[in-house]
């Protein structure tokens, strides 16, 4: 297998150049409505970007990035676009993404740890934007109510895992067990390299707990440990083409939103060799 990984990556240098040079190439998306398609297989989830790979740099760059990326679909931050935007500057924000072909398919992570009117702002927000995925970070006491919340506004809610510095949900299995009783709008964002650095089988927690994961975060890490930092998809521990096996075996239908925290103030080289491995993952198990 690390043969094979490695293999994968070699070959996949030369695609990352191509899409830093803005050329065309055999992985881009034949169509950011229907995921990846290659040959026989396509696949229902769909390559993103979280947007807070891109806070150091205003949505006009970011969009350029994504754009020389090929990537079409983007969650939103609220520094990109503001929780007290206005219907006009909504309006404006989403004409601005229609233009990259960018489409904002969520919102967040948003913290909710101070006051249930947190909550009550973030589902009028995601309305507002009109999205039906709210990515957060709430107290576990206020579960119950953000339940409630998802009922009323029909608006899917995903609980975002930090890793073992997290003291409320560092990994998968501690986001699942708190919402599985809970409304079927309930689940999880799940951050795959934070999970890794928390000594947890990402493998293995797609396979438990894939009913309740709206959207991944996609990134590797460094090691297994507290001490493992994110890297580029195809050079950590996580071994991506036994994730993607598993995403396929199990029918996952959302996205897989790269997140890149390795150089914040330059990540394009890092998120477009992340984008190229991936599609070419997908591309060779095909």
């Amino acid at each position: 297998m690390d043969t094979r990984r490695k293999f994968i990556q070699q070959g996949l240098l030369a695609v990352t150049a191509a899409t830093l040079a803005g050329v065309p190439n055999s992985f881009a998306l034949a169509d950011p409505q229907r995921g990846h398609k290659q040959g026989k297989r396509d696949d229902r989830f769909n390559l993103g970007v979280a947007g807070y790979s891109f806070v150091k740099f205003g949505l006009d760059e970011s969009l350029a990035m994504m754009k020389r990326m090929d990537v079409r679909y983007l969650c939103i931050k609220d520094f990109h676009l503001p929780l007290k935007s206005t219907a006009a500057e909504i309006a404006a924000f989403h004409e601005k993404l229609a233009q990259s072909n960018v489409k904002g398919y969520a919102v967040g992570p948003i913290y909710m740890t101070k006051s249930k009117e947190e909550i009550d702002n973030a589902f009028e927000y995601a309305k507002r934007v009109g999205v039906k995925l709210i990515v957060g970070i709430p107290n576990k006491e206020d579960l119950g109510y953000i339940a409630d919340k998802t009922k009323t506004y029909d608006i899917r809610y995903a609980i975002h895992n930090h890793g073992p510095e997290d003291k409320l949900y560092p990994n998968a299995t501690s986001i699942y067990e708190l919402v599985k009783g809970l409304d079927e709008r309930m689940g999880l964002c799940f951050d795959m390299g934070h999970n890794m650095r928390d000594g947890r089988d990402p493998v293995a927690d797609i396979k438990r707990y894939h009913t309740r994961i709206f959207d991944i975060h996609l990134k590797n890490v460094t090691s297994a440990t507290k001490e493992g930092s994110t890297c580029e998809l195809g050079r950590g521990v996580i071994d991506i083409p036994a994730f993607v096996k598993m995403l396929r075996k199990v029918g996952y239908g959302g996205m897989c939103s790269l997140e890149f925290e390795k150089d914040m103030n330059d990540p394009l080289a890092g998120l477009a060799e992340s984008a190229g491995y991936f599609r070419g993952v997908l591309d060779a198990s095909a």
